[in-house]
C-alpha cells in the first residue's frame, strides 16, 4: 500500500508550492507586524501553511525542514486552541520570519541541485523557549491546556481486511479545489492521517506516490477511498486535513456493499475476506431514517473555519501549473512563426506585375489574424502581476528599517500591474536596491530632523507601479531628505567623473543623474548625499540591457523619487525599419518622435567634427548612421535623406537615414556572442526577404567616446 515512489519527480511542485506557501507567509506577517496581534483568521492560515510544507516535507524525508515547520506550528496550535493575552507580537513575528528564511534558503538549495543541509538545532531550541514561555503565560491566566500537537514520521503500513462485529464501512470521496498543487501529496496524507485508526484501507488513484501525472486524474474526478474502521463518522472526519478541499463525500456502507464496492477498487478477492453476519432486519430499518449516501456532503470553508453541510455542488478545473522552460520554447516558436509569416507576406514573387492575389490576400489576412491572437494569448500566459516582487520589497522594509532603527512606513500602490516574466527577473534585483537606498540613505536618520521640517515623524516610502502607453513604470518615492545638488556636483568634480563645467549648465536631471556614474559611491559616512551611488550604475545597466530606463526626481528635504520605466516584454517589439545605404536597421517604435526634412543652413559644425541640428529653436546631436558604421552607397545629403528624432530618458538624438520600409512587429534576437560588441545596436532580426536588420540602441547613440552627448 506504501508503494515506493521517486522523489524527484515531486520535487518541482513541492518547490513551487512551498514558495507559493512563504510568499503567503510573509504577505500575512508583514500585513500584520505593526498590529497588537494576529486574529483568528491569521493564525488559522500560518498554522495551515505550516501544516502543509511540514507534510510535504516529511514525505519527501527533508527532516530539519520538518522539525522547523513543526516546530512553528506547535506555536500556533496553542495559539489557536488558548487564545492567550499578552503575546509578545513583535518576536512572535521575527520567529515566523526566522523560519519563513531558513525554509526559503533550503528551498534554494534544492533549486541549485545541492541537500538542505541547514542546521535547524538553534532555530528549534528558540522556539522551544518562545513555546515554553506561551505555555507559561496560558497556564498562569488559568486557562486548560490543550491537547499536545503530536506528530510521526511517514511509515510504510498495510492494514489485515478481517472486520469484527463493531467494524464500520465507508466510502469518502475528497474533491479538492481547482488551484491546489501536489493533490496528489494531499492524497496520500489523508490515508497516512487514517492508517491509525483503519482495519481496510483501498484508494484510487492508486500510484499517488510513484506517478506524477495522477494528481491532474485527482483534481479532475476526485480521490476516493474505501475504509473500514471501528471508529465513528466523525473521528473519522476530525482525522482528514480538509484544509485544501473544496468538499468531500463521505457515505456509511452496509458490509454488503463494502464488499461490492472492493471489486470497483480493484480487489476483486473481497469474497475471501471475512465480513461477518449480513446487517440485521432491524438495523435496516433504522438505516432508512437517517440521510441517503449522497444527499449531503461536507463542504470546507476558508482555512481554520469549521464544516458545514451543503448539497453536492459541481468541481471544475480552471489552473494547471506549466514548466516555464516549456513557456520560453512555445514562445521562441511564435517567433519564428512571425518571421515565417513575414516572409510569406513579404515574398518577392508576389511583385510580378499583373498577378491575381484577392483569394491569397484573403487568406494571408486571416493567417495575420491569427497569427496575432496567437501571439496575444502566449504574451497573456507570460504575464505575472508583480505582486511577490513586492511582497519582496515590503520584507526589504521591515528588515532594514529594524536594523537602521527607523520608523517608517510602506504605501503599495499597483501591485497587480503586469509585467513578461523575464521582465520581471531583471528588475527584481535594481528595484531591491532602489528600496533599500530609500530606507538607508533617503529617509532621515533622526525622527526629530523630520519633525523640524515639519514633516511627520513616521517616514513614508511609495512604491507604486503602473501600466501606460506600452511601458511600465515602477516609482520608488520617499519623503526623506532628498538630493543636494551642490553636494553631487562638487562630488562629480573630486571623483574627476565630470568635465569642467559649470553646475548652471547641467540640468537638475543631469546632476540627479551622476549618482549613477561608476565611482560616484564612497566608503565615507553617509550623508546627505553619499550612498545614494553605491551600486546605481549597476542598476542602470540591468534596466537598459532589457530596454528600460532610470528617471531621478528629487527635492531636497522633501524628498526623492526615482522611477523605472521599462518594456512590457523583451521578446517582439513594433518597430520601424529604415534603410541606410544597403543596410536594413529597426527602430522601436516607441523611440521615434518624429520624421523630418531639413535643409543643411540647420546644421551647426564643431571644430571637433560633432554635428547638431536646429529644430524650432531647440539644439539636438545629430548623427549620421552612414559614418558612424561605414556604410557605403548611402545618402549624405541632409536634404536628400530623413533626420529621425529619437528620445530616451529625456535626451534626444537626431539621427540621417536614407528611407522608410515598413513597420511590422520585430522578433529580436541577440547578437552572436562572436561578434563584437558594437556601440548603438542592441540586436537584430530576420526580415520578411530573409535579410538580417541591426536593431538601434538608442541609449548607446547617445553615448559617445564613454560620455553622454
Amino acid at each position: 500500500m506504501a508503494e515506493e515512489f521517486n522523489t524527484e519527480s515531486m520535487l518541482d511542485m513541492f518547490l513551487y508550492e512551498s514558495g507559493q506557501l512563504l510568499e503567503k507567509l510573509e504577505g500575512i506577517i508583514l500585513e500584520k507586524q505593526d498590529a497588537d496581534c494576529f486574529d483568528d483568521s491569521d493564525i488559522n492560515e500560518i498554522f495551515r501553511v505550516m501544516h502543509t510544507i511540514k507534510g510535504s516535507s516529511g514525505v519527501l524525508m527533508y527532516e530539519n525542514i520538518t522539525k522547523v515547520t513543526h516546530k512553528l506550528e506547535d506555536v500556533f496550535y496553542y495559539l489557536r486552541e488558548s487564545h492567550p493575552d499578552d503575546v509578545p507580537h513583535m518576536e512572535l513575528v521575527e520567529k515566523v520570519l526566522a523560519v519563513s528564511d531558513f525554509v526559503t534558503g533550503e528551498l534554494d538549495k534544492l533549486k541549485n541541485g545541492d541537500t538542505p543541509d541547514g542546521d535547524e538545532h538553534q532555530l528549534v531550541q528558540d522556539l522551544d523557549e518562545f513555546l515554553g514561555r506561551l505555555k507559561g503565560e496560558i497556564k498562569k491566566q488559568g486557562i486548560q491546556m490543550p491537547q499536545a500537537n503530536k506528530h510521526e514520521e511517514p511509515k510504510q503500513f498495510y492494514i489485515t481486511p478481517v472486520a469484527g462485529d463493531d467494524s464500520h464501512f465507508y466510502r469518502i470521496s475528497i474533491h479538492y479545489r481547482s488551484d491546489t498543487q501536489m493533490s496528489n501529496i494531499r492524497a496520500y496524507s489523508a490515508t497516512y492521517a487514517l492508517k491509525e485508526v483503519a482495519e481496510d484501507l483501498l484508494y484510487t488513484p492508486d500510484d499517488i506516490l510513484s506517478n506524477e501525472a495522477s494528481g491532474d486524474v485527482i483534481l479532475a474526478e476526485g480521490f476516493h477511498m474505501l475504509l473500514q474502521t471501528k471508529s465513528s463518522k466523525e473521528e473519522v472526519i476530525a482525522l482528514i486535513d480538509s484544509s485544501e478541499a473544496e468538499e468531500i463525500n463521505f457515505d456509511e456502507l452496509t458490509k454488503g456493499e463494502y464488499g461490492k464496492a472492493l471489486a470497483e477498487f480493484g480487489r476483486e478477492d473481497a469474497i475471501t475476506i471475512d465480513l461477518g453476519e449480513e446487517q440485521k432486519p432491524e438495523e435496516k430499518d433504522k438505516k432508512k431514517d437517517k440521510p441517503q449516501p449522497g444527499d449531503y456532503v461536507v463542504k470546507t470553508k476558508e482555512a481554520g473555519k469549521g464544516k458545514t453541510l451543503a448539497k453536492n455542488q459541481p468541481k471544475q478545473q480552471s489552473i494547471i501549473s506549466v514548466n516555464v522552460e516549456k513557456m520560453d520554447a512555445l514562445m521562441d516558436l511564435i517567433g519564428e512563426l512571425v518571421i515565417a509569416e513575414a516572409v510569406v507576406l513579404q515574398n518577392p514573387d508576389l511583385k510580378v506585375p499583373g498577378l491575381e492575389l484577392s483569394n491569397f490576400q484573403k487568406a494571408s489576412g486571416q493567417l495575420s489574424k491569427i497569427t496575432t491572437e496567437l501571439q496575444e494569448v502566449i504574451m497573456s500566459m507570460r504575464m505575472m502581476p508583480l505582486t511577490n516582487v513586492f511582497q519582496k520589497m515590503k520584507r526589504i522594509v521591515f528588515d532594514v528599517s529594524r536594523k537602521l532603527d527607523k520608523d517608517i512606513e510602506l504605501e503599495v500602490i499597483g501591485e497587480n500591474t503586469e509585467v513578461d516574466k523575464n521582465i520581471i527577473e531583471h528588475i527584481t534585483d535594481p528595484l531591491m536596491h532602489l528600496v533599500r537606498n530609500s530606507v538607508d540613505h533617503g529617509i532621515e536618520e533622526n525622527a526629530e530632523d523630520r519633525t523640524t521640517l515639519g514633516k511627520p515623524a513616521k517616514g513614508k516610502i511609495t512604491l507604486e507601479a503602473k501600466n501606460e502607453g506600452g511601458k511600465v513604470y515602477i516609482s520608488v518615492k520617499d519623503d526623506g531628505k532628498g538630493l543636494n545638488k551642490e553636494k553631487l556636483y562638487q562630488k562629480a568634480m573630486d571623483k574627476g567623473l565630470i568635465d569642467n563645467k559649470l553646475i548652471s549648465e547641467f540640468t537638475d536631471k543631469e546632476i540627479f543623474r551622476f549618482i549613477t556614474l561608476p565611482g560616484f559611491s564612497t566608503k565615507e559616512e553617509v550623508t546627505e548625499y553619499s550612498g545614494r551611488g553605491v551600486g546605481m550604475d549597476v542598476v542602470v545597466k540591468n534596466i537598459q540591457s532589457i530596454g528600460g530606463r532610470l528617471d531621478i526626481e528629487s527635492v531636497e528635504f522633501e524628498g526623492s523619487e526615482m522611477t523605472l520605466i521599462i518594456p512590457l516584454t523583451l521578446a517582439i517589439i513594433n518597430g520601424i525599419v529604415v534603410q541606410v545605404g544597403n543596410s536594413p536597421f529597426v527602430i522601436e517604435t516607441a523611440s521615434i518622435k518624429e520624421f523630418v526634412r531639413v535643409g543643411e543652413d540647420s546644421l551647426i559644425h564643431e571644430p571637433s567634427g560633432e554635428e547638431y541640428i536646429v529644430l524650432r529653436g531647440e539644439c539636438y546631436p545629430f548623427i549620421r548612421l552612414n559614418e558612424r558604421y561605414d556604410l557605403a552607397d548611402s545618402i549624405s545629403n541632409v536634404e536628400e535623406g530623413i533626420v529621425v528624432v529619437l528620445e530616451h530618458e529625456g535626451s534626444q538624438v537626431c539621427v540621417l537615414i536614407d528611407k522608410l520600409l515598413q513597420e511590422q512587429e520585430i522578433v529580436v534576437k541577440p547578437i552572436p556572442p562572436y561578434v563584437k560588441k558594437v556601440k548603438g545596436l542592441s540586436g537584430c532580426t530576420q526580415l520578411g526577404d530573409g535579410s538580417i536588420a541591426l536593431i538601434l540602441d538608442i541609449a548607446g547613440l547617445l553615448i559617445q567616446d564613454g560620455e553622454r552627448r
